[in-house]
């Protein structure tokens, strides 16, 4: 099997691969490398679509995980549309007076605004009054904005194509309103809830996911989806001593 990456470092092991650099991947001798691979490994998001609809490759992780997870907005809607009642209260509008009259009348204080794109819990705001909204409505043009859920810790699920691999809690750190790893956050394996593994299991299984950390939440009993990110962070696998690669090499042979 002849296997190309974009990305050296999540592919760390596994035989027959080649590295391409993404910004190369139109000159001749890298496009050849790319048309002789059987499969081309984390690409970046600008690049999936010549892959795919170009160059007919097939890419780890899958189109649907690339399109899905690419924005808050788009990832929402999916969601939406297999687990709705596992999705906090959210609106997703359009930057105009009247939608920014709409959310302060709308959301109790306080509420969480998001930007579209971001991760590592960054691009997260809890909104306690009017000024800090319209701080967030100048710098965005779409506005995502959510239901606070009072947690001090968040679930984290990680899938590789169709398994989950491990499962974690990341518990507040200095920052009690960020759980990440990278905010502070420490993480703890203990009591991990079955259900939450079903869960993301059957939500990734419907979405046709096969790389993504999942975030969940327990509030009065229920399970709620935060989102979902296609390249999560490793510190977890080295602690359980996990070969993330291994897994992948495994899955990709059956593609």
């Amino acid at each position: 099997m002849k296997i190309v990456t974009f990305n050296p470092f999540r592919t760390i092991g596994i035989p027959n691969i080649q590295y391409i650099k993404p910004e190369h991947m139109f000159q001749k001798k890298e496009r050849e490398k790319i048309e002789e691979a059987d499969i081309c490994l984390f690409p970046e998001y600008w690049q999936v679509n010549s892959l795919v609809y170009g160059m007919k490759k097939k890419i780890f992780p899958n189109i649907q995980s690339f399109h899905l997870g690419h924005d808050k907005i788009e990832m929402t809607r999916a969601l939406w549309s297999v687990c709705p009642e596992n999705v906090p209260y959210t609106e997703i509008l359009g930057k105009n007076k009247y939608n920014i009259e709409n959310v302060l009348t709308t959301f109790p204080y306080p509420f969480v605004a998001k930007e579209i794109r971001n991760s590592m819990g960054k691009g997260v705001f809890l909104i306690e009054n009017e000024q800090q909204f319209l701080e967030y409505a100048e710098r965005n043009d779409y506005f995502y904005v959510q239901e606070y859920l009072p947690i001090d810790r968040d679930l984290r699920v990680c899938i590789v194509g169709d398994q989950i691999i491990t499962a974690y809690w990341r518990i507040g750190g200095w920052d009690t309103f960020h759980n990440n790893v990278a905010q502070g956050g420490q993480i703890s394996f203990d009591n991990i809830p079955i259900e939450a593994i079903n869960l993301v299991k059957q939500t990734a299984q419907k979405l046709g996911i096969n790389h993504a950390g999942f975030d969940i939440v327990f509030v009065n009993n229920t399970m709620y989806f935060l989102e979902f990110n296609i390249l999560f962070g490793n510190q977890a696998f080295q602690t359980l001593g996990i070969s993330v690669e291994k897994i992948i090499h495994q899955h990709i042979q059956t593609i």
